[in-house]
Order: structure tokens, then C-alpha cells, then sequence
């Protein structure tokens, strides 16, 4: 993907003035303007009359270029509607954004700072990465700083405050941005140096990635949700089976999925290689964006005719929960065929499944019910707003009944942070996205990644388990 790659170039370059008078950056890609004026706040200019049936991923794009989108692997240069960066990959953002001479960010109520991944600090380092994008928050004006009390893990905070919504491109320093494609978004992950052009600049360049389209048929039996439904795509085409592609989701089973299962799929496109994971914007997210502030979402879908790299068709009438085993989320079993494996440690959280619907999950299953001897079960609600539900509802009374921890919001242990780190030989199963060797402490730990309702019963079994096996 080519994206404003600004000190690394040593090819042919252009001046720009303002923020950046006096620096030079290289030439976009042929047939590409150098122009970053050249676009209104909407990005004007709409494809001709008569163009091509247009993909999800083709037709968020289209409003965002003043190009015509004609095919996939294009190159068009966007405006973007939202840039993210958090408490890891900000710091490194921001000293690429004062290497490349920027002196003030394109917009300071669409760049979106998030200190999630080490919340509150765990040591000195991570109370120093803070600390430098507190004072470019601050610096800046940033409107949307989140840290302490209001901060949440970001995927599942930002729709929920009606920052992203339908139509959208945000881009984001972390891999998981692509989870805003559940409510109608393209929502990609970039590295921090090309984020730092987005902050300062307000557009990007972008591929246009070819798209695969996944069908669901059939409704969806008891225990099996969209995590289940993700993991068995996964399963089927691999890690790198949508590589630089967009994943676009339909069928009756999506449709009669709720947006909070739809974001937990949108979040997972990443572990299958996807550029993007998209779902058309129907009632359901209208609803869901305005109940979140976010009054003026609209329906927005793929044109009748678009052209797929690929189709994908799952009647999902017989499937059971799905377990991705150590050490690849491709590497997926059906529950019932796990069986005697003991777990030292339950995560219940994440940007994937630490959602209202997920801790309600939980708690179904843990009413009543004790965590087996030796077994720790954390459960981390994704937002302050997540957390107050849950205790309203008194899912805590239920989880603290059964000998679980409940914790702040925070990404924690999904990517080995803190609050939950396995040692030597322990095994977790977990409702987090992602199982690589090490990825929640030790090298010889092992992860496996399920739903909440199967991570809520392996908690009460002591063993790997369905709800239908206790």
C-alpha cells in the first residue's frame, strides 16, 4: 500500500506549503495529484453517470476521491474522516508528525487519541508513552482524549460515542481499526509513520482493494454468534486467505445479526489478512449509530451487480461454537471436539468481545455456577459505559459470586500486557482476537480463542467446554 511515506523517499518529490512550507515529500503514484487541496470536506467529485457497480468497499471510497474509481488496485488519494492512535502507537506518531515538520494537526476534533492498551500505566515506560501524547493532546487542542475514567478500549469506545458511523474512512494505528466496518465504515490499520501524514494532512493514499464477498445462511443455533462465524471463515480461507482485500458480509444470517456481532466479525478481517471487513449499512445500524450519537447515519450497501475477486457461501443451521486452537486463529476445531484440556486462565474483554451482549453471555452462564479450583477467570468490560451496564444489571454480583476478577476497561492481557499474563506451560482460552505464540506472556503459554458463552463454560469446567458440556 503506498500512503504518504514522507521521509522515506528517495525518488521524485513535491513542496508543500503551510504546516509544512519549506519540506519536501515524494511525488504520489502516477495518476495521483499532488494537489492536497484539490478536495472538498465530502470529497466531491462522484463517480460519472452510468460508472460500474460499485462494491461496499468501491462505493466508501468513490466519496472520499475526487478520482473515478474504475477498479480494484487503483490508487486513489483520500480524505479521511477520522485518524486513531493509542497509548503505544501514538508516541511514534507524533515524533514522525515533528520529524515530517507538521506544526498543527488537519482537524483536532477527527484525530482520536486512546491510552487503552496500558490502562491505568503498569510501569514507568507506559506512564511515559502517555505522558508524551498527553502533551500532544494537549498541544494540539485534541478534542477526543481519552485516559482514565472515560477511557475504553478503543474499537469498542469510538462507536460507541457515535465517532465512526456509515460512509466513513477512518485509519487507525493499530491493526483492529478495521472492526469499524461493522457499522458501515472502511476502516483500515496503518503504521504509525503513515498516520502521522493523515494527523497532518487529513487524506492518505489508498489501494482499492478487490473484495471477497461472504454469505451466512440459516439461523444461527444456541451458543453460536458472530465470533463463531468469523473463526470459521478464518478456518476455511487462512490468515492470509483475504490478503490486501476487503471482506464484505451478507446473507440472512447477517442480517438477522445485531451490530455488536457484526463489529466482533469486522474486527477479526485482520486475522484473515483483510484490508477491511464491511457490512452494509441497513436499519439495524441506522438504529444503532443514532441510539450512540451518531443521529444522521445513513443505510449504505454495495450496487446490485458489483463484481467479487471471490463468493463464499455458509449455511450455519448446524454449526456449534468454534474454537481457534494455539497458535493461529486458522486453526479451529468445533468445541465438542476439544475435550481434557485443563485452562489455568479465562479472558473475558477485548476490542472482539467485550461487549454488553458478551458480558451478559458470561454471566448466563456463570449464574449460579462457580470458576473450577485453580482457575482464574478475568472479565474486563470494554468501556466505562460497558462496565456501569454490566453493574447496573448486576452481572458483577454474578461474575464476583463466582469467583471471577472484574477489571477496568482495558486491552490488558489480549496483547500481554498486564492483568493477566500466562507464565511457562499455562493454557488460556479467551475471547480476545488473536492466539500467537507469546501473545499473552510466555513463549511456551498457549491461547486458545473462543466466544464468550464457551470461555464462560471452559471458566466453570476447569477443561476447555460448551454450555452443552456442562
Amino acid at each position: 500500500m503506498l500512503r504518504c511515506r514522507a521521509v522515506l523517499s528517495d525518488g521524485p518529490v513535491f513542496r508543500l506549503s503551510g504546516n509544512f512550507a519549506g519540506r519536501t515529500f515524494p511525488a504520489p503514484p502516477r495518476g495521483v495529484s499532488p494537489d492536497f487541496r484539490a478536495h472538498n470536506n465530502k470529497g466531491t467529485r462522484a463517480a460519472k453517470e452510468g460508472h460500474m457497480a460499485q462494491t461496499l468497499a468501491q462505493k466508501i471510497l468513490q466519496r472520499h476521491t475526487n478520482e473515478e474509481i474504475r477498479e480494484a488496485g487503483q490508487i486513489v488519494q483520500c480524505k479521511v474522516s477520522a485518524v486513531l492512535a493509542n497509548d503505544i502507537t501514538a508516541p511514534l506518531a507524533i515524533k514522525s508528525f515533528r520529524g515530517m515538520g507538521a506544526s498543527k494537526v488537519f482537524d483536532k476534533d477527527k484525530v482520536y487519541l486512546v491510552m487503552d492498551h496500558f490502562t491505568p500505566q503498569k510501569d514507568i515506560d507506559s506512564a511515559n508513552q502517555v505522558m508524551v501524547t498527553r502533551q500532544f493532546a494537549q498541544e494540539m487542542g485534541i478534542t477526543h482524549y481519552y485516559e482514565g475514567g472515560d477511557c475504553g478500549v478503543e474499537h469498542a469506545l469510538l462507536p460507541e460515542q457515535g465517532l465512526v458511523g456509515p460512509g466513513d474512512i477512518v485509519v487507525g494505528a493499530d491493526s483492529h481499526t478495521c472492526t469499524y466496518g461493522g457499522v458501515g465504515a472502511f476502516a483500515t490499520g496503518m503504521g504509525s509513520t503513515d498516520i502521522a501524514g493523515a494527523m497532518a494532512l487529513g487524506e492518505t493514499w489508498l489501494k482499492v482493494p478487490p473484495t471477497i464477498r461472504v454469505t451466512y445462511t440459516g439461523t444461527l443455533p444456541r451458543w453460536v454468534g458472530g465470533k463463531d462465524l468469523m473463526l470459521r471463515l478464518i478456518g476455511e480461507i487462512g490468515v492470509d486467505g483475504a490478503l490486501y482485500k476487503a471482506i464484505e458480509f451478507d446473507g440472512a444470517t447477517i442480517e438477522a445479526l445485531d451490530v455488536e456481532g457484526r463489529l466482533t466479525i469486522a474486527n477479526m478481517a485482520i486475522e484473515a489478512g483483510g484490508k477491511a471487513g464491511l457490512f452494509a449499512s441497513d436499519d439495524k445500524t441506522v438504529e444503532y449509530c443514532t441510539a450512540h450519537k451518531r443521529p444522521d447515519a445513513e443505510k449504505i450497501a454495495a450496487d446490485p451487480g458489483a463484481v467479487y475477486e471471490r463468493e463464499l457461501r455458509f449455511d450455519v443451521s448446524d454449526m456449534e461454537p468454534v474454537v481457534a486452537c494455539p497458535h493461529l486463529p486458522s486453526n479451529t476445531k468445533p468445541v465438542s471436539r476439544l475435550k481434557d484440556l485443563p485452562v489455568n486462565q479465562v479472558v473475558i474483554g477485548s476490542c472482539t468481545n467485550g461487549r454488553i451482549s458478551d458480558m451478559r453471555a458470561a454471566a448466563e452462564i456463570l449464574k449460579g455456577r462457580k470458576v473450577a479450583k485453580n482457575v482464574r477467570c478475568i472479565i474486563l468490560p470494554a468501556t466505562p459505559s460497558i462496565w456501569k451496564q454490566a453493574m447496573k444489571e448486576g452481572l458483577f454480583e454474578v461474575f464476583t459470586d463466582a469467583g471471577c476478577i472484574v477489571g477496568p476497561p482495558t486491552c490488558g492481557p489480549c496483547l500481554g500486557g498486564h492483568m493477566g499474563i500466562l507464565g511457562d506451560g499455562e493454557r488460556a482460552i479467551a475471547t480476545t482476537n488473536r492466539n500467537f505464540k507469546g501473545r499473552m506472556g510466555s513463549l511456551k503459554a498457549e491461547v486458545y480463542l473462543s466466544n464468550a458463552w464457551v470461555a464462560a463454560a471452559s471458566a466453570v469446567a476447569g477443561v476447555i467446554a460448551g454450555p452443552a458440556q456442562l
